[in-house]
């Protein structure tokens, strides 16, 4: 049988793996208002795990793990990826830094967690890990839908001053 600890790090680093993946194939795909806004939907669906008693953290906890993601742990993220236009499609464009970073939040991640499943419950730990990771995504993900309607209204204009331009010359 394989310790918890154990198979802890195995999941994470497969998480780990999968998210890496998915940015890859995600950077090479057009990207669309519902591609950006259903994954945080979709996370949302954890909050469900807060109906199970074990879950359960203190409001000002989760608060503080939220805050804590949307605040610190979202920065580098925002630093390294944006959205641009390429040859007329939306398109994610990020650092050679991206990956470090989603690494490196990898690495802290399972270094505080061993630290506080210490003091916490397995359940506890997991909880907090994840309001962390909601609120570092979500941030993430409100400013690139900012930056897809900047994109999108200033191509609206663009689009729409072009002939404007041509007929006044």
């Amino acid at each position: 049988m394989v310790s918890t600890p154990v198979l802890t790090a195995i999941v994470s680093l497969g998480g780990l793996a999968g998210v890496l993946a998915w940015r890859v194939r995600e950077g090479r795909a057009v990207v669309t208002l519902k591609k950006i806004v259903i994954p945080p939907l979709g996370m949302a669906t954890g909050f469900s795990m807060f109906f199970y008693p074990p879950c359960r953290v203190p409001f000002l906890w989760g608060l503080a793990a939220f805050a804590i993601g949307a605040g610190i742990f979202a920065y580098p993220l925002l630093l390294t990826s944006d959205l641009h236009f390429h040859n007329g499609e939306i398109r994610m464009k990020r650092s050679s830094a991206f990956f470090a970073v989603i690494i490196v939040l990898g690495l802290v991640r399972w270094a505080a967690r061993n630290y506080f499943d210490r003091f916490l419950s397995l359940e506890q730990t997991g909880a907090l890990f994840y309001l962390l990771a909601f609120g570092m995504i979500l941030r993430w993900r409100l400013k690139l839908v900012r930056a897809y309607f900047a994109l999108v209204s200033g191509s609206a204009i663009a689009a729409t001053s072009a002939p404007e331009q041509a007929a006044a010359e």
